[in-house]
């Protein structure tokens, strides 16, 4: 299965199954290093020393992207609501951006589900919708390597 993403006016959803049970996605996305692996997904590269998570309600995630322009973008979080290993929500407390990831069983696997509201107006664009259908792409190849399952 591939990515699904869909952009509404200020939301953003984005629906992919993962061969892999909810711990392990959970474990990728709450990781510094797996983090970076994945998240910048075709359009950027993280640098690995840039990620830090504080898992907390109240707690935050930052990270730094280095697009093809060269140029940094530092992204920070604040972590809103933390339910292992099914809910992560945090928001941006720069742009008001509101991102839940819901992770559900689904048979031998995982569907994961990435909720953005509150997009602001320079993201509501076709440019976001793919740069979150490839940040998917790129969690769903660490977690096969991570998971000895190749895709």
């Amino acid at each position: 299965m591939t990515t699904q993403t869909t952009l509404a006016g200020d939301e953003l959803i984005a629906t992919r199954y993962l061969d892999a049970v909810p711990a392990l996605v959970w474990t990728v996305f709450t990781t510094p290093q797996h983090l970076a692996a994945f998240w910048g997904g075709d359009h950027a590269v993280v640098r690995a020393d840039s990620v830090t998570v504080d898992l907390r309600v109240g707690g935050s995630f930052h990270l730094e992207t280095v697009g093809v322009d060269g140029c940094s973008y530092p992204l920070r979080f604040r972590y809103e609501a933390i339910d292992p290993p099914r809910l992560l929500t945090f928001s941006s407390p720069d742009t008001g951006l509101l991102t839940q990831v819901r992770l559900e069983p689904t048979g031998a696997g995982t569907t994961v589900t990435i909720h953005q509201r509150r997009l602001p107006p320079d993201l509501q664009t076709e440019q976001a919708r793919t740069g979150l259908t490839g940040i998917l792409e790129h969690l769903a190849t660490l977690v096969a390597t991570l998971s000895g399952r190749r895709r």
